[in-house]
Order: C-alpha cells, then structure tokens, then sequence
C-alpha cells in the first residue's frame, strides 16, 4: 500500500512538470541546484549509479536508490528511464519520506 503511495507521488510529480528525468537531463538539473531529490532505479548500470551518486554528494542532495526502471517509467510515462530527478521541495520530501518507510519494513521481515 505505501509502494502505491510513491506511484501516486511520483505520478502526481509528473504530471505538474515536477519531475525529470535521464541521467543527463538529471545531471545537468543537480548542477543547476534545481533537483531536491533524485531517484536511482535498482537496476540501473553500476557505472551510471556511482556516477549519479557522486554528483549527489558533490551537491548536497538527497538520493534514494528505489525501484526498477521499467516499473517506475510506466508511472512517470517516461519510456526506459532509471534516473528521476524531483524539482519541487515539498513532493521531495513527502516522496523521500515514503520511499524509507518502505525500505524500512523491508529490512525488518
């Protein structure tokens, strides 16, 4: 039910030009200073996720690794993207909050 919970976020990010998304277009964003939370796919190349981590931590932004890319595209309308990139502060963080409650209970069972 949570994992529904990002969907709709994530949709809802989507659909107000909240959202964007490639590794490139992210990156480009991070520099900017205009990402607040970027989203890694868990299936995303090991190359491309250091790469995005490294500019995370470079930036001071906040990252959650979440998801497959073909799961999260589908939600996004976004075709073949593991890379997502949340612009606005508030969907960043109710997203970023929901997103630790699921990988919580997951380490719990």
């Amino acid at each position: 039910m949570i994992r529904n919970k990002v969907m709709s976020y994530l949709g809802f990010a989507a659909k107000s030009r909240n959202l964007v998304t490639g590794a490139g277009t992210c990156q480009m964003m991070m520099e900017k200073g205009r990402i607040k939370l970027l989203i890694v796919t868990e299936d995303i190349a090991e190359n491309t996720e250091k790469k995005m981590l490294q500019i995370c931590n470079r930036n001071n932004i906040n990252y959650r690794i979440f998801g497959n890319s073909d799961e999260l595209s589908l939600i996004t309308g976004k075709s073949g993207k593991a890379v997502f990139g949340i612009t606005d502060a508030h969907f960043a963080e109710i997203i970023g909050k929901e997103i630790d409650l699921i990988q919580s209970e997951r380490e719990v069972f």
